[in-house]
């Protein structure tokens, strides 16, 4: 609801001021005060002066902002010879630990910048743990098998190196997906940073310089993935070690498991209980 008193940075003619005062009163169910410019003195004045330097400075800022977006885009595609303007760009990775509770994420670029709407995270199983191949063959398999062209990226970029993108290249030839342009980044040796190698589908790497607004987009992408993939595979790996293992016997729902817990006081003392003592909470 709007405050009851709105003070704006320009001025409106008296019908036009009394005519927005009553809509928004009879909208937020009390009487709503407008002020101009031209009515407002001293401190309600100076306030009006620095939200409307505030407003000017996140305009700008949101402007620039646009314009570093546009100019990192069009390197990229000077970088990669691309046909047109690169309007998406996709992004897999892989997280785990030792193997479990493997998350793939897939974070969106966009011409205006990180679009998080549209990321995904798949839980990956059924592979053998530590299988990255099978694990990114999986979320992408997951994320492309329904063949909607309107939601293809321009660019498909895979943290990993020529091992990874060969997956994503075997899943795309399978699933017939042709209009996708690939291509991943690996680390340098010893995971310097700046020494990192980009790969093209049946091409050795091509060179681009650490210093690059297209390696800096590459990899401020590559690093948002693998924050979103980290990201998810602790909040996997903390559900789980919060999960109670009452949770796998069938028939033992939420009530029926608070009902024992409360019943015995914990899961210990419900492990020690003789079979009698749990027939007798209600449910059981």
């Amino acid at each position: 609801l709007p405050p009851a008193n709105l003070v704006l940075n320009i001025s409106l003619e008296d019908e036009e001021r009394l005519w927005l005062e009553a809509g928004l009163s009879e909208f937020s169910k009390r009487k709503i005060d407008i002020q101009g410019p031209d009515r407002v003195r001293s401190r309600k004045r100076r306030w009006l002066e620095m939200t409307e330097s505030n407003a000017k400075q996140s305009v700008e800022v949101k402007i620039a902002g646009r314009a570093a977006v546009g100019n990192r885009l069009v390197a990229l595609r000077e970088l990669l010879s691309f046909p047109k303007k690169i309007e998406r760009i996709d992004c897999f990775d892989i997280s785990h630990s030792f193997g479990e509770r493997t998350v793939a994420s897939n974070v969106v670029y966009t011409d205006e910048g990180f679009s998080k709407k549209h990321y995904r995270r798949f839980n990956i199983e059924g592979i053998t743990p530590g299988d990255d191949y099978g694990a990114m063959r999986q979320a992408l398999t997951r994320r492309f098998r329904k063949k909607e062209p309107e939601t293809y990226p321009d660019i498909l970029l895979i943290d990993g190196g020529k091992g990874q993108l060969q997956v994503a290249i075997e899943v795309l030839d399978r699933l017939e997906i042709k209009e996708i342009f690939l291509l991943s980044i690996s680390e340098g040796e010893g995971k310097h940073r700046g020494q990192e190698a980009v790969w093209l589908r049946d091409k050795q790497p091509i060179p681009i310089s650490p210093t690059s607004q297209a390696f800096h987009l590459l990899a401020q992408i590559r690093d948002e993935a693998h924050r979103f993939a980290i990201e998810g595979h602790r909040t996997r790996r903390d559900k789980m070690r919060r999960r109670s293992i009452l949770e796998d016997i069938p028939g033992i729902g939420e009530k029926r498991r608070v009902a024992l817990l409360t019943q015995f006081g914990g899961l210990e003392q419900l492990k020690k209980a003789a079979v009698e003592d749990i027939a007798r909470v209600p449910g059981i």
